[in-house]
Parts: C-alpha cells; structure tokens; sequence
C-alpha cells in the first residue's frame, strides 16, 4: 500500500475520496481511488481489462497526476464533469443574451467547471442604448453579476468557484477595468486578465497615441505608455490584472483555419473558443529523477516515454466518458479533442538534479526534458490517430501549416501528414495546487518551491482544526538521506529570493515547446521595489511568453503564505483568495479571540422604525493591523429580533475567518428593499441592510482595514436633480422639508418643529 503524507491523506480525504452521500466510504485506499478511475476511464477501450491495469500502473506512485476533476468525478455516477474550464460563448451585446449566457455559466460551474469570458463584446458605460432611451452601464456592472452568481454557486460544494474574465486593451472601458481590484472585495470570484494586442505593444515601444474603440467608434485617446504604467501599477499594488498576449496565442494555435480565441480557462494555461473545454492531466517529473542528489542526478526519459502514451490515451478517453453541462461544449470537446498533458514537480525535479531554479543549468535541463516531452506526446497522438482515428475538424495542409505545428521535428510533421494525429492540441502547463499537494507536495506545475517547510491549520471531519506540517517532496527527500533539519545545499532555491526575470526565463524556455500555453504567476516579495517589478510583463512578452500573470502580497488581497524570516517555514494565513482557482482547498482557521476586544458602538436611525438600531463592531490586532473580529445589532423593536441576531452570527462568524472581509460591506450595500429605500444625509439607501452595510464601511475605514472612498456628496446630489425649495427631514430623511409661517415642514411624513 502506498503511504503519503498527513497533510496528503487530508487532502484525499477531503476532496477525492469516494463516499456515497450518507457518508459510506467507497474508496476504502488511494490505491482504491486509482483503481475507480482506471476502470472508468478504460470504458471507451475494447479490450477494458487491458488498459484499466496500464492506467492504473501509470496512476500508481502518483506518476501521472489526472486534473482534479477527473480525480474527484471519474467512476463516481455522479452528474459532474471532468473538464475543470471552459471558456464560453461570446456574450452579446443585448440584455436577453447577457442573461442567457449567464444561466449557461451558472450550469457550467454546478457541474463543476471554471469559466472563462470576454467582456469585450459589451458596450461602454454611457453608450446610448438604442431603443430604450438609455445610457448602458458597461462590461464592469455586469461582470459584478456574474462574481454575484458564481458565490452562490460556490457554496453547493468543496470546490470554489472560479472565472476568468478578459477585456480587449483598445476597449473604453479598460481603465476601469484595469482599477477594478482597487475596490476590496469586488470581483473577487474573477481572475482578470487584458487582452493586448501586437499594436498595443508596438504603440508602447513608439511611445505612440492608443485609441479605445467600440463598434469602429473611437470613444478617446491615451498615450500607450500610461496606459501600460496604470497595469503595471495596479498589477504591483494588488496583484492584477495580468496580460494575454492575444495575437501571439492565435497565430500559434494549432487550429487557426478553424477558431478564433478571444479569452482563456481561469487559470490562463488553456487560451480556448467559444464552448471550448479544457482535459487536464500532469506526469510528475518529480518521481522520474534517478539517483537524486548525486552528481549522477537525472530525469529517467525513457521511463518518461513509456508514460506518456497511456497517459494521452487516459485523457483522450476522459473526452469520451465525461458528462458535459452544455451540448455545444460536447461538440466542441468531440470535434476537436483538446487536451492539455503537462507536467508538474519541475522544480523539485532541477533541485534533485543539484540544478537551482532559473539558472543556466536549471534552463538547458527543463528545455531538453520539454523537448523530449513534446515529443513523445505528439508521437503518442499520432499513434491513436492510427487506432482510432484524427480529431474530426482535422485539415491535414492547413494543420501542418500552422505557426506551432511548424517548429514539431521533421519525422513528426511526416507521421502527421500520413496519418493525421488524434488530438488537436496535446500540450499544457496546469497549475496542479492540490493535485501536487496530494502527491505529497511535489512542487506545482512549473512553479518554483516557495518554502521547504510549512504548517497549514486543517479541517477535520468533527470541525475542529489541526495543524499539519508540510514539507516539500525534494526538501522531504534529502531530510530522509540526510537527517532531519540538515542544512539544504544552495541549490535549494526558493521563490522568496528569486527575481522575477528567474521566473520569467523558466516560463519561456518551456512555453517553446507547448502548443497551448502556461499557468504561471510570477511570485514576488512584498518589499521588491517598484522599479524591479515594473517590466515584468514586458520582458515575458520580448521572451515569447502567451501571458504572464504576478502576485506580490499586499493590503487589498493580503498574502497567501508568509515566510518566517529566520528560516525556511511559512505560516498559512487566513484569506487565501490566490490559490490556483480550479483546486482550492479551504483550510482557515478561525481566529482565537481574546479576553478583550477594543470595539465602538453606532446608533443607526430608520424612517420605518421607531427605535433605533444600536451597531457594536469589535475589533482584533492581527500582525499589527486593526481589523474587524465581531458583530453586534440590537433595537428595542422586537420584530427584528430574529433577523438581527441571524445576522449578527453570520457575519461574526466571517469576520473570524480573517482574509478580505469587505465584500461582507459591499454585499450589504448592494441590498435594495423591494418597497423603496430612503433619503438619508443627502443620499438614497436602498434598504435598512444597506444603511448597516454603511456603518460597518465607515468604521473600517476609521479604523485604516480599508481605504476611504469618496462619498457621494449632499452638493453633487443637488446637481444631478437641481436646485430644490426642499431639504431633507430629520425624522424620515426624504427631500420634502420646507419653510411656512416660521416652521419646519415636511410634506413626506408630516414633521414639524417650529423656532
């Protein structure tokens, strides 16, 4: 029976573990595990007996590590998909459409899939809308929409839900597009990306004007250079959005007679068309290292060449069985059979072979495994084509005359001309998050080791929590040779002291030889200077990256792991919204609270109600920063007893949990009541819940948790509904308070108050 690691048992046990829904355990091992998805994904073959036993022997010792979906789904019954993203359709630029689409994600993501969406098609905010007489609201408010849908569709089971969302860099709206993250809490559902062009980084290198345009309307001008220094800021600042070098994507796509691509799976390694699906599966480069450590180190290839072809074969068969929410996705999978085999536990792998992350040495090893990888996958769905036959949209000229297709060595471009191949694209680089966690931590994708050892606070099944060390499988391995806590050799290299060209140089030299593309975020201390950072993505573009995404800690989305600085052991940290969006794993813990807590109380004053709404928000110190930690709403009307304590333990209970809470304020105030809100101090709220949302918002901006926004103010009201004898009522805070006979008059409710 094969052992892992705690922290990898938990993460099985979690997420992948076979149980019937009253709790019945079905996979009783991993081995069980591997065994139900060999026999599950062995169904399409014709001798079944056959391949179950080959699959099972490359999913054995973890050697081939299927995507998480596969995993959890494969052989279950259950009405999931094993496809973790899509890209869906384009989305019109009319209301029914927009709500269409919405729905159509919505079913995605109930499935289990991540989505990815171009909002480029939307108008701009202020566009006229014609036919209704009304100015449209932009791309922005109704990605706000789908971050809406997507956290309640997250809360039906483990696994978060997780979106893309991309904008063309000539829109009109880009600017606000690129600020949009500056807001805690908003669009926290959705990883963004811009769509820039060629032109845009030929205009940048000019120093040239950049027109935005919608419809062959040009809305303004901006100089290309600021617009490229605001991402570049907002991407130092709070770690998005990142770039799709989208022009570079289609030309090298292995079907560019056939698509055209305009947005990406949520995790950027899958650049896709409308409907298209994504089939991940990663061979673990980690557990192929002979002789580790030595100055004999080496990735076995040839072992690597007998795995790769049941691998493919195992995702190949995956398009087959799988369950699909929509019936164009099912089109699109089948016509074109897209899969995306790639690797993971790179880093570990360079380590074992004494070569330190983004070095010379490090760079000719990862391009001649690559190369090799390449190979042998194309070779593999060559061989297929011959058994089973190419994907159906198969063009033979125009596939071999494609930018990507035209780098393949000579035998391998013959072999396709004979025989076509079976896949039309083979090649990507998943970020693996727990599928490497589960392999007893191998290091993820082609992601350097952030820390060799670590403690992450677990969930286990009676809801308390414990601590679990993690430990890195390279760092694991040598402690095992050489005693624990011995002193790791220079070519223990982790990210905290990597620049960002070292990551940038690692990303390109295997971006050469994948067809799709890379999930890689360039991971930065949260001290590097501006100035370091701030050609990060133009430097992945000079290389030949497709994207390049970033992540330095900051105020806005925290830090997924801080590293203590007397050594090599991180400490996981609530708020944990960075993770790879297709394999989260929820494992905070909720604060301790002390004896005493520093905390003020708000009196609230609705027209409704005729007394008043006491508000106590108790605050806690957590790394030197005030933070929210409690709740408490209390008023002398009985009536809204049993909705004022449900509240005040729901959202006590989420300030707890630490992280990025604002989104709790921004929830609140998005509340409208039905029967109409209320003027109060010279704005309109929309509800009583809106108004507490306020307070809340005021009080953590007082205490510095957030940044203070500009308000709407009492004048800018004036001006938008002009100048008006009313003024607003102390009693019900409508506009309608007026002067007769040396009183104060208010013809909404009545007042008056004489002086």
């Amino acid at each position: 029976m094969t052992v892992v690691a705690t922290i990898s048992q938990q993460i099985w046990d979690m997420k992948y573990r076979f149980k019937k829904p009253g709790g019945e355990i079905l996979d009783k091992t991993i081995e069980d595990t591997w065994r139900r998805i060999s026999r599950a994904l062995a169904q399409p073959e014709s001798d079944q007996a056959l391949w179950e036993n080959r699959f099972y022997e490359a999913l054995e010792d973890f050697k081939f590590l299927p995507a998480g979906r596969i995993v959890a789904g494969a052989g279950t019954a259950r009405n999931v998909t094993l496809f973790n993203c899509f890209v869906m359709g384009t989305v019109p630029d009319d209301m029914t459409g927009i709500f269409e689409h919405l729905k159509e994600a919505a079913l995605t993501m109930q499935q289990g899939g991540g989505i990815g969406y171009d909002f480029s098609t939307l108008r701009p905010k202020g566009a006229l809308v014609r036919g209704v007489g009304a100015d449209a609201s932009g791309p922005l408010s109704f990605m706000d929409v789908w971050d809406a849908m997507c956290r309640t569709i997250m809360s039906a089971g483990y696994r978060r839900g997780a979106m893309m969302g991309t904008l063309r860099c000539d829109h009109p709206d880009i600017r606000d597009f690129v600020r949009a993250k500056a807001e805690p809490g908003r669009l926290r559902m959705f990883n963004m990306s811009i769509l820039v062009t060629d032109d845009f980084m030929t205009a940048l290198r000019e120093d040239a004007e950049w027109p935005l345009v919608f419809d062959g309307k040009t809305f303004s001008t901006l100089r290309a250079r600021d617009l490229w220094d605001e991402i570049m800021r907002a991407t130092y600042d709070y770690a998005e959005p990142g770039v799709i070098f989208i022009d570079r994507i289609n030309h090298f796509n292995n079907l560019y007679y056939t698509e055209k691509i305009h947005s990406t799976n949520p995790c950027g390694e899958q650049p896709l068309p409308a409907y298209g699906a994504c089939l991940l599966g990663s061979i673990n480069l980690a557990r192929l290292v002979r002789e580790p450590f030595t100055r004999k180190a080496r990735l076995d290839l040839d072992e690597m060449d007998r795995l790769i072809p049941t691998a493919l074969r195992m995702l190949d068969d995956a398009i087959d069985v799988s369950r699909f929410p929509l019936e164009k996705q099912r089109e699109e999978a089948m016509n074109k059979r897209r899969v995306g085999l790639g690797v993971t536990g790179l880093a570990d792998a360079l380590i074992m072979c004494r070569a330190p992350y983004g070095g010379a040495k490090a760079v000719k090893l990862t391009e001649t495994w690559m190369a090799a990888f390449r190979n042998a996958a194309y070779r593999a769905s060559i061989e297929l084509a011959k058994e089973k036959g190419p994907f159906p949209v198969f063009d033979r000229d125009k596939y071999l005359a494609g930018a990507s297709v035209a780098t393949l060595p000579a035998d391998i471009r013959n072999a396709i001309a004979e025989h076509g191949i079976r896949n039309a694209l083979v090649t990507s680089i998943a970020p693996t998050g727990t599928i490497s966690l589960l392999a007893d931590n191998v290091s993820s994708g082609i992601e350097p080791v952030f820390s060799y050892r670590f403690t992450r606070a677990v969930l286990m099944p009676d809801g308390s929590h414990r601590d679990r060390e993690v430990v890195d499988y390279a760092a694991a391995a040598w402690w095992a040779e050489h005693g624990e806590g011995a002193e790791l050799p220079d070519y223990f290299v982790d990210s905290r002291i990597l620049a960002p060209e070292a990551h940038i140089v690692m990303q390109a030299a295997v971006q050469k030889y994948i067809d799709s593309s890379i999930s890689k975020t360039v991971n930065v201390p949260d001290d590097i200077p501006f100035e370091d950072f701030k050609d990060v993505y133009l430097k992945a573009y000079e290389m030949g990256c497709k994207g390049c995404t970033t992540y330095r800690p900051n105020l806005v989305t925290g830090a997924v792991l801080t590293a203590d600085e007397k050594g090599r052991e991180p400490v996981a940290t609530p708020g944990d919204e960075h993770e790879s969006a297709s394999d989260i794993v929820y494992m905070t813990q909720p604060l301790e609270r002390p004896e005493a807590l520093v905390g003020k109380t708000y009196k609230l004053r609705w027209p409704e109600s005729d007394h008043a709404f006491y508000l106590t928000v108790n605050d806690i110190i957590q790394d030197g920063r005030r933070r929210p930690f409690e709740v408490f709403i209390n008023s002398a009307n009985l009536e809204h007893y049993a909705w004022t304590v449900a509240l005040t333990r729901m959202i006590s209970a989420v300030f707890r949990r630490g992280g990025d809470v604002t989104f709790v304020v921004r929830e609140l105030k998005s509340i409208f009541d039905p029967r109409g809100g209320y003027w109060m101090e010279g704005r309109y709220v929309p509800s009583l819940l809106a108004a507490i949302g306020e307070v809340m918002e005021q009080h953590m901006i007082d205490i510095g948790f957030i940044a203070k926004t500009e308000p709407e103010t009492r004048e800018s009201l004036q001006e938008a509904v002009g100048e008006s004898p009313a003024r607003f009522c102390p009693k019900c805070s409508q506009p309608g308070l007026v002067r007769r006979e040396g009183c104060d008059l208010c013809l909404s409710c009545g007042y008056s108050k004489c002086s």
